[in-house]
């Protein structure tokens, strides 16, 4: 296994830093409320606006994804440095418009994540499907999304056909799949490609982190996952920021043999 080691940035400072953290997540929750308010109740679904459709809802897929990765700096103290209860309020209300996710369940899977990365004691990590994405992301999906989930999902959709009279294919196109496709794009670039095992009976990570990170370049590493792609400088530097983890970007380490 290579000895060797990295260098992390010099930190900036926290004002600064909860500055650019805090407009950059104003920018994306705004821009995700406003189009999903467009979206179910200013935007008309027709046939010749289909093409527009898959469009917003691919936008907001993106945007809901931008909603989690913002929650998750804010679990780890990097939205605001050193502002829990700032953290602590941006990331409940992020996590309950996403899903329904309850704060504090969400955080402490998260930090068990953290301690015990690609292990029976890793609740991201399915041990026994470790190469396989679907049996994986079932695994996934039945830990995080619980009863909490399914309710706040119902309410949104019964409220939004019943009361407001929007139609259900616009819910199911414009709310209902951008929702299901960041769950999907969360995992895959967030969970699967930076923790799965390269084969059966070999994992192939350098470190005790078990985890890899992308070589897509910045602007398909924002456009994958904001980032969390660059998955091994996040696990070497959690209180690093979404949009600062490319500058911890390091030459991809050698992997050592399982029986190292």
């Amino acid at each position: 296994m290579s000895s060797r080691t990295a260098t992390l940035p010099t930190r900036r400072p926290r004002l600064t830093q909860a500055a650019i953290g805090l407009g950059l997540a104003a920018a994306i929750v705004a821009s995700w409320l406003g189009l999903h308010l467009y979206a179910m109740f200013g935007f008309a679904l027709t046939w010749n606006s289909l093409p527009l459709a898959l469009a917003i809802a691919l936008l907001q897929c993106w945007l809901s994804v931008g909603l989690f990765i913002v929650s998750h700096d804010a679990m780890h103290g990097s939205l605001v440095p050193g502002g829990g209860r700032v953290n602590g309020a941006v990331g409940a209300v992020l996590l309950f418009l996403y899903a329904g996710f309850g704060w504090k369940r969400m955080r402490d899977a998260h930090f068990a994540h953290h301690k015990s990365p690609g292990s029976v004691r890793d609740p991201d990590f399915d041990a026994a499907n470790p190469t396989r994405f679907w049996r994986w992301y079932a695994t996934f999906l039945t830990r995080y999304f619980g009863w909490r989930s399914v309710l706040f999902v119902s309410f949104m959709v019964l409220l939004y056909w019943l009361v407001f009279a929007v139609p259900v294919e616009k819910i199911v196109l414009l709310y209902g799949l951008p929702a299901i496709a960041s769950s999907l794009q969360l995992f895959y670039f967030g969970t699967y490609r930076p923790h799965r095992h390269e084969s059966a009976g070999h994992a192939g990570f350098a470190d005790r982190h078990n985890a890899r990170s992308e070589r897509f370049g910045t602007l398909a590493s924002l456009a994958s996952c904001f980032h969390f792609g660059y998955h091994h400088e996040h696990h070497r530097a959690p209180d690093v920021p979404w949009w600062a983890l490319p500058g911890l970007l390091q030459p991809q380490p050698e992997t050592r043999n399982p029986s190292e």
